[in-house]
């Protein structure tokens, strides 16, 4: 899916640069990311579906009398969702820059959109692991899936903040994902970017990414404890 996306969006979208104001003459630069956020985001999303089938066969039962502490129930998955997150990242990136990528930013570029993408994964795992101990069955997976669809798409995942325009500009200034996906394209961009590599640019995303994933992760926890009633 990371692939697809990032090959689809870069290739239909590819005249998105001839934009004035557009902050990449690559289109594959913009899409990368973007691809790899969606990725990470159904990394941590699937331990949500692992745990809903778990729970509806008993098998999540047993997980739970085991002799360990209930916080390895999430973070067992919670280090899966990175291990998929960094496997991707290890994928796709190559791939990208097979197409014509390049980290405008370098070295420093690549750990923002690292950071960006162990983010999301965390979130989602929060998130998807909160709904999957409430729900405790496929109706969690829906929810899962088409919050986490709309949260993405309305941000800046397609068009930079001054070229979005009415209801959704409205909402993608507001949306935490702006931020993070603003994190994980500052190495990508022209130089001459104003979202280009710089600390302004860097320090909202791994705020929205502390913020949200303690939320979610509590989300998380509270949803665990549900279970013992």
């Amino acid at each position: 899916m990371p692939v697809f996306t990032m090959i689809a969006f870069a290739g239909t979208y590819f005249a998105i640069t001839k934009i004035p104001g557009f902050p990449t003459d690559r289109s594959v630069n913009w899409f990368m990311p973007l691809g790899i956020c969606f990725g990470s985001a159904f990394s941590g999303i699937g331990m949500g579906f692992s745990t809903i089938r778990d729970i509806e066969t008993g098998f999540y039962d047993r997980l739970r009398m085991s002799p360990t502490s209930r916080l390895s129930l999430i973070t067992g998955p919670l280090f899966t969702a990175w291990i998929r997150s960094l496997m991707l990242c290890a994928f796709v990136i190559p791939f990208g820059i097979a197409l014509g990528a390049r980290f405008t930013g370098g070295l420093l570029g690549l750990l923002a959109l690292v950071a960006a993408s162990l983010g999301i994964s965390t979130i989602s795992l929060g998130w998807g692991l909160g709904l999957a101990y409430r729900f405790r069955d496929m109706r969690g997976a829906a929810v899962m899936q088409l919050t986490m669809f709309i949260v993405l798409y309305l941000s800046t995942a397609q068009m930079p903040m001054p070229l979005l325009q009415g209801w959704l500009h409205a909402v993608a200034r507001v949306n935490p994902l702006t931020n993070i996906l603003r994190l994980a394209r500052e190495g990508l961009v022209n130089s001459t970017s104003p979202d280009y590599l710089s600390w302004n640019n860097t320090w909202g995303g791994l705020l929205a990414i502390v913020i949200m994933a303690t939320l979610t992760l509590i989300f998380a926890g509270r949803g665990l404890r549900t279970l013992d009633k």
